[in-house]
């Protein structure tokens, strides 16, 4: 059978040049397209390293933070140099409860459980704010504490057992307490204003928490409103790896019951529906 080139009268093509074509058309590319590819590389970095710190700076401004443990204060619950991650958006669905570690800023009230020294020039004072993001670094006026009471709570130290006492229930603090440390050494009965918080560290002997700043307004407790977010795990060193669950000593019944804002409500309504039935028995028998 005769070939359509042939019949056209044009030469057909070897074998060997077709097979020559397509070598041809999958060639690697040229040394200079690596070289190419490889600067455009290192022009988008610098883009990939700004989006990478924008991106980090929405996390930490909104959601979760990392931050450093500078101080002993809440040993052996944090020990020094831990990382731990605060939750900022926790507190926007529930209340800040009993028992929660939470992140505070401390600007223009506490002061003296650590020092920084200012950042020499604006170069060292940004490595120092990425480094804040991150976690690497304590914040200069960030201070870390468990909450004991919450706003209209009364706490006192100490009752017989030299336990503290939150709305006259007796909170036992084992399980976090540090070791050989008595839950206070100092006496102090307070009724913590609303909207404001009573916070202690875990290690009271060297914690400078609510109890030492008494002479303060709100009578060393802290307000609500900076407080920066929950500390939920932690997450270097990775050995220590863990949750910051509350303890089961601040579940008590009794203790939520009577810290509740909502039970003089429910007492009010549990006085009313047996005088108001008193009040229809009474009218039935006028009847």
């Amino acid at each position: 059978m005769t070939s359509e080139s042939q019949e056209h009268g044009a030469p057909r093509r070897p074998v060997k040049d077709e097979v020559d074509v397509v070598a041809e058309e999958t060639e690697k590319p040229a040394k200079g397209d690596k070289k190419d590819k490889k600067g455009s590389f290192w022009k988008e970095l610098p883009v990939l390293v700004v989006v990478a710190l924008v991106l980090a700076l929405i996390i930490k401004t909104f959601v979760i933070q990392a931050f450093y443990i500078p101080s002993e204060s809440m040993e052996n619950t944090l020990l020094k140099n831990d990382r731990v991650l605060v939750n900022k958006i926790v507190y926007h669905t529930r209340d800040i409860e009993r028992g929660d570690v939470v992140v505070f800023s401390g600007v223009d009230s506490w002061d003296g459980e650590f020092e920084m020294e200012e950042p020499s020039n604006p170069v060292a004072g940004f490595f120092r704010w990425v480094g804040t993001a991150f976690g690497v670094v304590p914040g200069e006026k960030d201070y870390i504490k468990r909450v004991i009471g919450v706003g209209g709570d009364h706490v006192k130290c100490c009752d017989s057992k030299q336990r503290i006492t939150v709305n006259g229930v007796a909170i036992d603090e084992g399980t976090y307490l540090y070791p050989g440390n008595v839950p206070s050494d100092k006496f102090f009965d307070i009724t913590v204003p609303e909207g404001r918080l009573w916070v202690m560290g875990d290690h009271r002997s060297v914690s400078l928490d609510s109890r030492s700043h008494t002479g303060d307004p709100g009578g060393g407790s802290i307000p609500v409103g900076q407080v920066v977010g929950r500390a939920f795990v932690i997450v270097w060193p990775f050995n220590r790896a863990t949750t910051l669950s509350i303890p089961d000593t601040f579940g008590q019944p009794a203790l939520q019951a009577l810290g509740d804002s909502s039970v003089p409500l429910v007492a009010g309504f549990a006085g009313a529906f047996p005088l108001v039935l008193i009040r229809r028995r009474r009218r039935s028998r006028r009847r």
